[in-house]
């Protein structure tokens, strides 16, 4: 038997699967929400005066929220790679982290609304493609 050409190609570290479909956008999705709120926790953090609040049951400082969303943003960054890698992991992680990233939007409403809003719909959108992701038919199976 003769032995198949290199080529000079290298082998992938990868598993060589495509991502696609719901699980992509995902992905996708999460490496754009995690530096998002990378900046938005940034910006809270440097210029506490862009936001503003008015009496409001969940206030924190303006500089907690900004290391709260820069915190969260890296997770949210992580995670997408990792969905985009198709790690197993992943997929369990994004939902969680699309969740807190959801909870934590919504207590932020009052000091940026729109911004807030848009995020959480995002973030819906998220927990939403993953979940359908989880079912066998979703990732090819039956």
């Amino acid at each position: 038997m003769a032995a198949t050409p290199d080529n000079g190609r290298q082998r992938s570290v990868y598993n060589g699967k495509v991502v696609v479909g719901d699980a992509l956008f995902a992905g996708v999705a999460l490496t754009v929400s995690g530096p998002l709120s990378i900046l938005q926790g940034i910006t809270a953090i440097t210029r506490d005066r862009v936001f503003s609040s008015f009496g409001y049951a969940y206030r924190f400082d303006l500089t907690a929220w900004g290391w709260i969303h820069l915190v969260i943003g890296v997770a949210l960054f992580v995670v997408g790679v990792g969905i985009l890698l198709d790690k197993a992991w992943a997929r369990g992680a994004g939902i969680a982290v699309a969740v807190l990233s959801l909870i934590t939007q919504f207590m932020f409403v009052p000091y940026y609304p729109v911004w807030s809003i848009i995020v959480m719909v995002f973030d819906l959108l998220i927990v939403w493609s993953l979940s359908r992701s989880f079912h066998p038919a979703a990732r090819g199976g039956r």
